[in-house]
């Protein structure tokens, strides 16, 4: 398909205006922002300008054309009803320098979603302030770090991570002056607690868990663990990238967890992609309540609503104004629009279909770890290797059957991983249909291994190669 600058004539235009029939007038700009020689831009008829980025946008995959089983990025369909909602002019027309008393209906939906929030994971304060997820992740590690310097903790500088974790954690955990140390998983999958008992000291800060982790497994010890760092004085950050398989059925908060940050961009209706937009709150615990990044949203006993900077202890503001406000309509509009009993049937949903294309996909692929797992599980797919095929060629080939590839080679502790996260949103035909796909294409790889070898082989785009394509990006024409 040719760039629209490929298909510019010379003299065509998309538009037909009147002869200027009012005087012109100087307008005072500086003389270095005055630009002398018009952009060369292409030269189009309008009906060529639709047909292209109408073509453009049918080569886009998504979770609205076809099955998005990114693994551990719960990639689910959004409701049109979210988006219609947050694009309301009420809500994107906001200046956020707009004075308090004009903004009361945003205001109160702010607070309410903290209200929601807090419910949700059992905690006693949040702030909506953080991007994303990995950007909540920086906010909990510092937030932590300050109350241990703030209580004479401050010798307490590790941070204990599971081998499974994603790999925004350590990084995080970095970023905010720690030293990480590893956990190793054990044969079910899980924290291996004899390991992790051995590695608690007198300087061990906090542990970082995601919970279902990453293998798709709820950390059954979850309680035993918390005891085990609180008696040493170490907290619990929750990691909550995979809320939405147990959302309305636990709360990290029971389970003794002292921050939790969530992305609402995954659980709660913005799929996510290409950076953004994301939104990752941080819920913590009534003792660090005056932690965290100031302004909150406050509510006075005259029901108004308020930004609250009046945090002693803050770790300092996180983000320009108030985060991403429009991912915070779409999320208060999807609890909202399922309510308490709608949440947990989201997670019951997300944990069954994930069991049942697991049991379908472990006929004739490697499923990890075989235990029950909750909304994804990993395929080990060493044995593609007999016949002469990987896991990245295995995923190519899905491209050419309209699916989007899994996450692959992550968690890191399993070789050849395809990380496959069904979702709730999934019927049983579009499983039945995948499931009868990736057997088709293990079937091609015994019989015709080039295939996948040089699949993707229906798209615009062949096969990359991905060391230049990372590091020679060059994405401007000339």
């Amino acid at each position: 398909m040719k760039l629209i600058f490929e298909k510019s004539v010379s003299g065509r235009k998309s538009y037909s205006l009147p002869k200027l029939d009012v005087k012109e007038s100087q307008i005072d700009i500086p003389e270095h922002l005055v630009r002398n020689e018009a952009p060369i831009l292409p030269e189009l008829y309008e009906v060529d300008i639709v047909r292209h980025y109408n073509q453009l946008a049918t080569l886009n995959h998504s979770v609205d054309r076809g099955f998005y089983p990114l693994g551990s990025c719960t990639m689910k369909y959004n409701p049109f009803l979210n988006e219609e909602v947050a694009s309301l002019n009420g809500f994107k027309f906001i200046h956020p320098y707009q004075e308090e008393s004009t903004v009361q209906g945003a205001l109160e939906l702010m607070y309410e979603l903290q209200e929601f929030l807090k419910e949700i994971t059992g905690m006693a304060n949040v702030t909506l302030q953080p991007a994303a997820g990995a950007h909540g992740e920086l906010t909990g590690m510092l937030i932590i770090k300050k109350y241990l310097q703030e209580n004479n903790l401050g010798h307490k500088n590790e941070v204990i991570i599971p081998d499974s974790a994603h790999g925004t954690n350590p990084a995080s955990a970095v970023m905010a002056g720690f030293e990480v140390v590893k956990v190793n998983s054990n044969n079910e999958g899980r924290v291996d607690l004899d390991h992790l008992k051995s590695l608690v000291n007198e300087n061990t800060a906090a542990i970082m868990l995601t919970n279902p982790n990453t293998l798709g497994f709820f950390e059954k010890d979850i309680l035993k663990i918390s005891d085990l760092m609180h008696k040493n004085d170490a907290l619990l950050y929750y990691d909550g990238a995979n809320l939405n398989a147990i959302m309305g059925k636990v709360r990290p908060g029971d389970n003794g967890f002292d921050v939790v940050h969530l992305n609402l961009h995954k659980t709660f209706s913005t799929p996510h992609g290409m950076g953004g937009p994301g939104s990752g709150p941080i819920a913590v615990k009534s003792y660090l309540k005056e932690y965290l990044p100031k302004p909150v949203v406050g509510m006075k006993e005259s029901g108004e609503y308020y930004f609250d900077y009046d945090i002693s202890k803050s770790v300092g503001k996180m983000r320009s104004f108030y985060g991403n406000f429009l991912v915070l309509v779409k999320a208060y509009t999807y609890i909202l629009s399922l309510g308490k009993e709608g949440l947990k049937k989201v997670s019951e949903l997300a944990t069954l279909n994930a069991n049942y294309l697991k049991e379908k996909l472990s006929k004739f692929l490697n499923v990890a770890y075989p235990d029950v797992c909750k909304h994804e599980f990993v395929i080990k797919g060493t044995s593609l290797k007999d016949y002469g095929v990987s896991t990245l060629d295995f995923a190519k080939r899905l491209l050419d059957y309209g699916i989007h590839p899994p996450t692959v080679y992550f968690p890191l502790i399993v070789d050849e991983a395809m990380m496959i996260e069904p979702t709730e949103t999934e019927s049983k035909e579009t499983l039945d249909e995948v499931a009868a796909i990736y057997e088709k294409i293990v079937e091609e790889a015994r019989r015709e291994p080039d295939k996948l070898k040089e699949a993707p082989l229906t798209l615009p785009i062949k096969r990359l190669d991905e060391v230049k394509a990372n590091k020679e990006l060059n994405v401007k024409f000339d």
